[in-house]
């Protein structure tokens, strides 16, 4: 286990060593405060590489993209308005491609701060210059209203949306697909109902998709335990197999960390997750079965490359943003304050990986964000 009670002196050392050379630096997207702060940034890469970003904006989700590998954005964009968006602590929209059209998901409510909430998605065919919606996805009204939701698609297009749900007085996770870009989404299902009553009640779930392969990870409250949980369903959603608790050790807490980690799917198609137990981030591959340790730190993301699996958190007492990169022993120290960040590649994983985080200049809120070479 990497001990972090080092010297100073070490600690420099550490990251003079470990600090990967960047072509260029962190791109500034969007600033804002007071009445327009930006937040919760969300990516995906097009097939032919173009990167589509969103983020919120106060009750306005904005949109942006990058032709040029990253290396500058287009100026964001409001592309609808979210009565009372449930926003920060990873709560926030959620964006996904389907051939050819962009889909963005959101929780919002006519009364906000947990008294209603519904996720709604918008889509858009022409590249973010307008947008069709709301589509509404969670069946029974208001049952979204803990904020906390994933969406992600397919190879096929088909979109998965997962979510916390209250619809029976108890936390639970439910999902929903669609197969016309988020225009209709079929009836609800439940994935996952903790024996205790309540999964973790503000954390995120994730999902990640390949065919008939839906994978779902959430933090269950289980025997007074905060543990992450992994269920996948082999026959296109219809079905979710018991949960299976992730790592070797157990996080024995009556709170909720607020730290719901991330799933992807492996080149093999296995699922890859990181996430927190004890302040510390760890990763697993279903193949192997063992957690890794990756470092102090939390609000974990993964993303999977044909060249190993990129994972960025940030560490809790300096603030700082850590990146581990395929087959490199230690991680990294990327820049010196980001709160909640989040990597992608694309859907073949053989192209240059991004990140985007939060963070503050000069005290004023800021998204920024920045390409990985990982020749």
């Amino acid at each position: 286990m990497f001990d972090w009670k080092i010297t100073s002196l070490t600690l420099a050392v550490f990251i003079a060593t470990a600090m990967p050379t960047f072509s260029m630096e962190p791109v500034s997207i969007a600033t804002g405060s007071a009445m327009s702060t930006p937040k919760q940034p969300q990516a995906a890469i097009d097939s032919d590489g173009t990167v589509h970003l969103i983020f919120g904006d106060g009750d306005t989700v904005k949109y942006c993209h990058s032709s040029d590998g990253g290396k500058s954005f287009s100026v964001p964009n409001a592309a609808f308005e979210v009565p009372n968006m449930s926003l920060g602590m990873r709560r926030g929209p959620r964006i996904a491609l389907c051939s050819g059209t962009i889909t963005v998901s959101a929780i919002g409510g006519a009364q906000g701060k947990g008294r209603d909430g519904d996720i709604q998605a918008w889509n858009s065919k022409d590249g973010g210059k307008s947008w069709a919606g709301p589509f509404l996805v969670n069946d029974q009204t208001g049952s979204a209203r803990e904020g906390l939701h994933a969406m992600c698609s397919g190879e096929d297009g088909t979109l998965w949306c997962v979510w916390l749900d209250l619809r029976n007085k108890r936390t639970e996770i439910f999902a929903s697909n669609s197969s016309d870009a988020g225009t209709t989404w079929q009836p609800n299902q439940l994935v996952y109902r903790s024996p205790d009553r309540n999964v973790c009640e503000c954390c995120h779930p994730s999902v990640a998709v390949c065919g008939n392969q839906v994978t779902v990870m959430f933090r269950n409250s289980l025997n007074g335990n905060r543990d992450m949980y992994l269920t996948t369903s082999t026959d296109g959603g219809a079905t979710f197999p018991n949960a299976e608790k992730l790592g070797n050790g157990e996080w024995k807490l009556n709170a909720c960390p607020m730290d719901g980690g991330m799933v992807a799917l492996d080149v093999d198609k296995n699922p890859l997750t990181v996430w927190t137990r004890k302040g510390s981030v760890f990763m697993t591959n279903q193949q192997t079965a063992e957690e890794q340790l990756l470092g102090r730190g939390g609000q974990p993301w993964v993303a999977s490359t044909k060249k190993g699996p990129v994972a960025v958190w940030t560490n809790p007492n300096e603030r700082s943003l850590y990146l581990q990169l395929p087959k490199s022993d230690e991680p990294s120290k990327m820049v010196a304050s980001a709160i909640d960040p989040m990597v992608i590649s694309n859907r073949s994983g053989d192209g240059p990986a991004f990140v985007f985080w939060e963070t503050k200049i000069d005290g004023i809120n800021a998204i920024q964000g920045l390409p990985l070479d990982l020749k």
